[in-house]
């Protein structure tokens, strides 16, 4: 029986199509490897205390969820290509607003990292006051840190040419058909690139990283309107002084809104684009005072002049905090909410109180209150009369008077008659009204007798209820 031939040229035909497949599928993922995207990208944010560095990568990362820490934080970005379908990570490193940490810089930026690195100058429009302190601090800090690596001089050149290339080749959107790439992408294309001059104040202070001015709270412009009185020259006042900055160190500016979410997104891509050569075709935008975006390379001396034609109460050289005065501080003060009372139950409560007082025509018979008659003086006030020493008797008003009015008038008639017999029955004398009794004399025994007729008779009368007509000055003595 001959042998079948076909059958083993058959078996080595499925063995070497599998490992043709495998050696494909290789060669596949070792040529994607060599344009994956890379993972050592590095961002560094530094601003102020309360100038919302977290809540802004939080957004960045999209979420809403922002724990601040103390020191130095860690997050990282989300990047993803969609071209590519390639996702990676980029580390983000937040310094707290103060100065002292800045030897944890060293966990952020290293001599390693820094050629792929970028760093965010954060400030806060809410508080315009403080935003050339805060930048000019922060810079110095960064620039003192990156003196400590300890990189030579040939490293230390060729970033800040790379830098200074990347600012001059800058292209905006739409002159170029194709557009360019970030860092990691322009190695090649800078060479190729006409460089434009750089202007006097440019990149003066050139510190070999990239850096993005990032002012957030742009939606606090309003506030400064109405509350303190700002207006549009100031915000030109103070975005020309801010470009001014961006001007020495090179760097890009963007105003953001985490509340309203304005250029958060914008921010993001431009970051990307910087860090990852992704292509970014946004221009930049001056119109808007709350929404401004320039990128690094496009601004310059003469587009900044235009901010002067809407300077008329201030000048561009005047001094800063001269023009942009930071407010007297106002404590807050927890204020309580008062609701007020209703009218019918606040007079109910007022009548309980009233009625749980003792009346008025009692205040003569309580032990040891004294006796009290508003609205007269003089010789009417009875309450200043005190008792008359009549003989070894004393007059106690408590016996005549027991809370009637009327009794009131009673008294006053009977002094005012007193007097009046006195002037008629002695020659010379004139009567006067409202004269008190002591300008009589008081020896006269008439006069004694007259008091006690007066007296005995109103004690025996009670408490009769008597007019307050005057008593007639002829009458009979008893």
């Amino acid at each position: 029986m001959e042998p079948v031939e076909d059958t083993p040229c058959f078996g080595r035909a499925e063995a070497e199509e599998p490992l043709n497949l495998w050696l494909s599928i290789l060669g596949e993922v070792s040529t994607r490897s060599s344009s994956k995207l890379p993972g050592d990208r590095n961002v560094l944010l530094l601003g102020e205390d309360g100038s919302g560095k977290t809540a802004l990568v939080a957004r960045l990362n999209g979420t809403t969820e922002a724990h601040k820490g103390r020191g130095i934080e860690y997050r990282y970005l989300n990047v993803h290509d969609e071209d590519r379908d390639e996702r990676t990570c980029c580390s983000v490193w937040v310094m707290d607003g103060d100065p002292f940490h800045h030897n944890l810089l060293r966990f952020a930026l290293t001599s390693g990292n820094m050629h792929s690195s970028l760093v965010l100058l954060v400030a806060d429009l809410a508080r315009p006051w403080q935003i050339p302190e805060a930048l000019n601090r922060w810079s110095a800090v960064l620039r003192d840190y990156i003196h400590t690596l300890n990189l030579s001089s040939e490293e230390m050149k060729d970033m800040e040419n790379k830098l200074i290339k990347e600012y001059q080749s800058y292209i905006e959107p739409g002159r170029d058909a194709s557009p360019r790439g970030g860092p990691g992408s322009q190695d090649v294309e800078l060479d190729e690139v006409e460089l434009t001059p750089l202007d006097d104040g440019t990149l003066t202070c050139n510190l070999g990283v990239p850096i993005v001015v990032v002012c957030t709270k742009s939606d606090a412009l309003s506030m400064l309107e109405k509350e303190y009185d700002y207006r549009e020259e100031h915000f030109d006042f103070i975005q020309f002084h801010i470009r001014t900055f961006c001007l020495r160190y090179g760097a890009a500016l963007v105003y953001t809104s985490i509340k309203e979410d304005r250029n958060v997104q914008l921010l993001y891509k431009y970051l990307v684009h910087r860090l990852y050569g992704f292509p970014f075709e946004t221009p930049a935008q001056v119109v808007e005072k709350d929404s401004i975006f320039i990128p690094a390379g496009w601004d310059n001396k003469k587009k900044m002049a235009i901010l002067h034609e809407s300077l008329q109460s201030v000048k561009s050289d005047d001094r800063y905090e001269e023009v942009i005065l930071q407010p007297s501080i106002r404590k807050l003060v927890q204020e309580k909410e008062l609701t007020s009372e209703d009218e019918q139950t606040f007079l109910s409560r007022q009548q309980m109180v009233i009625s749980k007082q003792p009346s008025a025509a009692h205040l003569g018979d309580t032990p040891g209150t004294p006796l009290r008659m508003t609205g007269r003086s003089g010789p009417m006030n009875v309450a200043s009369v005190s008792p008359l020493p009549i003989g070894s008797k004393k007059l106690d008003s408590s016996n005549i008077i027991k809370g009637s009015p009327s009794n009131e008038g009673v008294l006053a008639n009977f002094f005012n008659s007193l007097l009046t017999k006195k002037a008629a029955g002695s020659p010379g004398c004139s009567p006067s009204p409202g004269s008190s009794p002591n300008v009589m004399n008081k020896g006269s025994k008439a006069t004694m007798s007259e008091y006690q007729a007066e007296l005995d008779r109103m004690v025996r009368r009670g408490d009769t209820p008597v007019t307050n007509s005057p008593m007639p000055t002829d009458r009979p003595e008893e």
